[in-house]
């Protein structure tokens, strides 16, 4: 008889190769398959600088080239597992490369100082503002 195999247990020492999409998903990357293959099918992941789909195998050693929105990450497949565990888990899946690293918070930092700068001009004029506005118009027709 089979012994069940414990809760605790995520990767499977015997899998050689695993569909990308399902590793994808344990790994953390999509909070569902099927976003994963969506992801995958519209150019947002590339497998050792390949478009792939999501029935492509992957083994460990693989670079994968993965975009979340304004995040681009290059990671290597360390492990593989079928099932989706934790986060620490599934953080011990992949390694992410140093220079992906550095560009995707530089990146980020960019990001947050371009919006830094950008005045609130939400909701009506002030009073000031409005006088603002009346000397800027004065002084364009003189």
């Amino acid at each position: 008889m089979k012994k069940p195999a414990s809760p605790a247990a995520s990767t499977q020492p015997g899998i050689a190769r695993l569909r990308i999409d399902r590793w994808l998903w344990a790994a953390r990357f999509f909070k569902t398959r099927s976003l994963a293959k969506q992801a995958i099918e519209g150019g947002k992941v590339h497998c050792n600088g390949e478009h792939c789909k999501s029935s492509r195998e992957i083994e460990v050693g693989f670079i994968l080239d993965i975009r979340q929105g304004w995040d681009e990450r290059k990671v290597i497949v360390k492990e593989l597992s079928e099932k989706r565990g934790s986060a620490p888990q599934a953080a011990l899946l992949y390694e992410e490369t140093p220079e992906s690293v550095s560009l995707r918070t530089a990146l980020a930092a960019e990001r947050k100082a371009q919006h830094a700068n950008e005045a609130d001009i939400s909701g009506r004029p002030t009073k000031q503002d409005r006088r603002q506005i009346k000397r800027f118009k004065r002084d364009q027709l003189e």
